[in-house]
């Protein structure tokens, strides 16, 4: 498990790196990207859903607040249409990370693990801990895009991380979205109040399963 962790860890870190780098050069900031949606939706709601969709889809390449974007689909296309932007975008953004991961994954691993017998470790540890870890890995942001190409780098079964993803990602958005459509700029209280109980009760869930984890015989 320890040689799975290192690997998640280096992934994950080099996702940090695009937000640090995003941040230092002052470009995808929440205010901007707000921004581009009020634009967008002054000219057409197609647009708005287009950008949301883009904008989820780019978080698998440069690491960007995914539950605020997809409460702000919520809110300016209401319920259904902000879910279907916001599914979109983060089940493409989960699929291509896994594709790319299993054409090229095998280089990655072995650049970033240079022992053959860690290398499989890691692959037999996440065969068996891959799907929970899917599941829950929206309680910490960028785990997601990570653990999405840690499944194609360890040639997890396309139906098995379809699944997982779906399971994690779809109630996640349709909730997400809810609580953007019933929230205003005069009461944003229900956005507010759905992204501290979504994050709490991932991260719970996260915690209470790496305690469980941890208490196996490795």
């Amino acid at each position: 498990m320890k040689h799975l962790l290192k690997l998640l860890l280096i992934i994950a870190t080099l996702f940090a790196s695009t937000f640090i780098a995003v941040k230092l050069m002052g470009v995808l900031t929440l205010d901007q990207i707000e921004g581009w949606l009020t634009q967008a939706q002054n000219i057409s709601p197609i647009y708005v859903g287009v950008m949301v969709t883009i904008i989820l889809f780019m978080d698998l390449f440069i690491a960007i607040p995914t539950l605020t974007v997809i409460i702000l689909s919520g809110y300016f296309l209401g319920h259904t249409y902000g879910a279907i932007a916001a599914l979109s975008g983060t089940m493409l953004a989960g699929i291509c990370g896994y594709i790319i991961s299993r054409y090229y994954g095998n280089q990655i691993m072995s650049f970033l693990i240079k022992d053959r017998d860690k290398r499989i470790e890691a692959i037999s540890a996440f065969e068996k801990s891959g799907f929970i870890m899917i599941i829950l890995s929206r309680a910490v942001p960028i785990l997601p895009e990570a653990s999405a190409c840690l499944a194609g780098m360890t040639k997890m079964k396309f139906w098995k991380f379809f699944l997982a993803w779906s399971i994690s990602t779809i109630p996640y958005v349709l909730i997400a979205t809810y609580a953007g459509s019933i929230s205003t700029t005069s009461d944003p209280k229900p956005a507010i109040l759905t992204a501290i109980l979504i994050s709490s009760f991932l991260w719970v869930s996260w915690f209470l399963y790496h305690r469980h984890i941890q208490k196996k015989p490795i």
